[in-house]
């Protein structure tokens, strides 16, 4: 039995939490990274591309752009559900924040005069997107994990969460696999840090890396205390590349591509008559699927795709500002993106949902808990993310987190929990794993994981009406109510996919069932929630934000709401032209 003593605790490696790790540890305070993964490298912000969102104003066609802009930019992108005090205070920190990255040695691509180079993002007023080449997730996490390294900030490799040590309503751990000796430790800290990232993989199409279990969001839903916010609001990226859907950036389109149909016709501007093919990814995905549905896919890579043209772009183009998504189109799907179309089809790529916090990251109803990054919901996003507002929410999350946290730091005492409390908590999950590995019969959890990922794309997908919402709530509960029964073939502890799958899928269940469940109470369309059945936004009764939780012992999620606080720009229109 391992207990490891921390100030803070962080669960996660991605940017959120490794950046949250150097503003602590900076300061001399002892801090712990807690990651699933061999290295913080392969985190999947690793695998964002586009870039990040920034007023610099460094660029001619930028000229203009300030912090209002950016701001009214996102809160039109969130069809008005975010957050503006805490929009407010990001987008202004946002040059702050590329400036010191830039300081720290960070590759960003350069206009001709030296300065911090900047593209085209969808939604987007002016080309605020600061990126390197089409590898930006990849140079920043290089950057923050060099940082972490020279503050000497230990990481603990290839550790699974299972579970918040409470005392009370007071977070004083977190409980964790390891996943190569099969031993169960536990780390305390005065706080404890989410930043596991999303849960993509609910969905059967994903870009989501095969990590992306939500496994911080499960955990804090476990407690029956935590709350998830916006879980109805779920993004489909409009340029994923089928079969396996590795992404192809927004990037692409920043830089002057398009989307073809079977005529080759550029059909955006028939249905985003301001913004064409860089309206929000919300309006751009419909729009697609509106294409399918109409006959002018093409068959092919497994399923039915439209194009996206960069060839125009040309060669040298593709080849340095785009040079990912060149390598990837000519190893993984077998096509030069130079000289051939790329095929392109709409998939579950971010989660606006999350741990409910405050504008401190403060998680709601557990103290001494955070949520930062993708695994919250802050909320910068509320109804639909902006392209290049994810990574910057990573950094400004983690800094503002971190900066809470060492005020807290600052005045509290060394953690002091109950007697037996780790001691119990450690011989639980003991126990949970001993009743899991002893099952001879029950549920194999690869095929209710199967199931449950397939219901989620078919019911609460792009297109949503009440009847197939009803129909996939009623088949998630069966699913539910199976996961108390599972049975797993392979009966080791250490280096076993299928145990680990099976003591995180009734947390994933619980999620899915919040999202499908909030689906069906949202009666409006609003950003990616869109209901053929009340196709108008409703401000007058949905301009809430919808907060769902799991107490212990139901069977089913109790959905709430809180308002939404309007400061700075009031309910309109959100500037796209979209064709309804």
């Amino acid at each position: 039995m391992k207990i490891y003593k921390f100030d803070s605790i962080i669960v996660g490696g991605g940017l959120a939490g490794v950046r949250a790790a150097v503003e602590i540890a900076s300061k001399g305070y002892k801090i712990c990274l807690l990651t699933l993964l061999d290295k913080l490298i392969r985190s999947h912000s690793n695998a964002a591309q586009g870039g990040i969102q920034a007023s610099l104003a460094n660029t001619t066609e930028s000229i203009g752009d300030d912090w209002r802009v950016h701001a009214y930019d996102t809160i039109k992108g969130s069809d008005w559900l975010a957050d503006q005090d805490i929009v407010e205070e990001v987008v202004k920190l946002a040059p702050f924040l590329i400036r010191e990255m830039d300081y720290w040695g960070a590759v960003f691509s350069r206009t001709d005069k030296g300065l911090i180079n900047q593209r085209q993002f969808g939604g987007a007023t002016y080309p605020r997107c600061v990126f390197a080449s089409d590898g930006t997730g990849h140079v920043l996490m290089n950057l923050i994990e060099s940082r972490a390294t020279c503050l000497n900030i230990p990481v603990f490799s290839r550790r699974q969460a299972l579970s918040l040590i409470l005392d009370g309503v007071k977070v004083v751990g977190v409980t964790t696999l390891n996943l190569v000796n099969g031993e169960i430790e536990a780390f305390l800290g005065n706080a404890v840090i989410l930043a596991t990232g999303g849960a993509g993989l609910l969905y059967k199409e994903t870009t989501n890396a095969r990590t992306c279990f939500g496994d911080g969001m499960t955990i804090a839903l476990e407690t029956g205390l935590a709350q998830i916010g916006n879980p109805e609001f779920v993004q489909f990226h409009p340029t994923p590349m089928p079969p396996r859907y590795i992404l192809a950036t927004e990037g692409c389109r920043g830089d002057g591509g398009v989307l073809l149909n079977s005529e080759e016709k550029e059909f955006m501007w028939d249905y985003s008559s301001m913004k064409g093919n860089l309206a929000s990814r919300d309006v751009v995905s419909r729009s697609m699927m509106r294409e399918i549905v109409a006959g002018r896919g093409i068959e092919g890579f497994s399923t039915t795709h439209l194009w996206l043209d960069i060839k125009r772009l040309g060669y040298e183009h593709v080849a340095t500002k785009l040079r990912d998504v060149y390598f990837l189109c000519r190893n993984f799907i077998g096509v030069d993106p130079t000289k051939e179309y790329i095929p392109v089809r709409p998939a579950q790529h971010y989660t606006m949902f999350g741990v409910k916090t405050n504008k401190r990251c403060e998680a709601y109803g557990i103290q001494g808990l955070y949520a930062i990054g993708e695994c919250a919901c802050w909320d910068l996003h509320g109804a639909n993310r902006l392209g290049g507002n994810s990574l910057l929410e990573t950094v400004a999350s983690g800094y503002i987190a971190g900066q809470k946290i060492l005020e807290n730091l600052a005045k509290d005492k060394i953690q002091i929990c109950k007697d037996g409390l780790v001691e119990d908590e450690i011989k639980r999950q003991e126990t949970r794993i001993k009743n899991i590995l002893g099952k001879k019969d029950g549920e194999n959890v690869y095929r209710l994981f199967s199931e449950m990922r397939g219901i989620m794309s078919q019911n609460a997908g792009i297109f949503r009406n009440g009847q197939d919402i009803e129909i996939g709530l009623a088949a998630l509960n069966k699913i539910f109510e199976k996961t108390a029964n599972v049975k797993i073939d392979c009966k080791e502890i250490a280096l076993n996919l299928e145990l680990q799958l099976a003591l995180r899928f009734s947390g994933m269940a619980k999620i899915a069932l919040c999202v499908m469940k909030s689906a069906l109470l949202r009666t409006e369309s609003r950003g990616s929630h869109w209901r053929d059945d009340f196709p108008k936004r409703d401000d007058k009764n949905w301009l809430k934000r919808t907060l769902a939780s799991f107490p212990i012992g139901v069977q089913e999620p109790e959905i709430n709401y809180e308002p939404v606080k309007i400061t700075l720009l009031p309910p309109g229109d959100r500037g796209y032209g979209e064709k309804k």
